[in-house]
């Protein structure tokens, strides 16, 4: 798997911040595959939640950022893949959490509830936190067995 490749996706409402992640993503080195949108045409967030799921199932990316409106819609189309972990973050300590305790491996934003700022804060701790396993690798094994 590529372990410093990050797909990152959205639909037309979360194209400008993915925009600003990818750069951010790019700063630190990762290397970065966008799966688009590529502009603020409306598209539809199912398409490009599939494409980002694809992305990990194939092992194209160990990771990935999608974002949409509310980041509701984008992470049910992630999640629908058994290789998918997608958490709808809204602040840096439940991306934290997200990470720690459940593994996730897909960071959702919902460009039209975060400022930017706090979406960088989620990226931030997104990135720089490990999951603990532990008591916690039980249930995300069950996550991985389909519950």
């Amino acid at each position: 798997m590529a372990s410093n490749t990050i797909a990152i996706a959205s639909d037309h409402a979360g194209y400008d911040l993915k925009s600003l992640i990818q750069k951010e993503l790019e700063g630190r080195g990762l290397e970065v595959i966008d799966l688009g949108a590529h502009g603020t045409e409306s598209v539809d967030y199912p398409d490009y939640g599939r494409a980002l799921a694809e992305a990990i199932e194939n092992g194209r990316a160990a990771r990935g950022v999608a974002v949409c409106g509310s980041g509701v819609g984008i992470s049910i189309a992630a999640n629908r893949s058994p290789a998918v972990r997608a958490a709808l973050c809204t602040d840096g300590l439940t991306a934290r959490l997200a990470r720690q305790h459940n593994d996730a491996n897909v960071l959702a934003l919902g460009a039209r509830l975060v400022g930017v700022e706090t979406a960088m804060d989620c990226l931030d701790a997104f990135l720089e936190t490990e999951f603990e396993g532990g008591r916690h690798a039980r249930r995300v094994a069950k996550l991985d067995a389909g519950c």
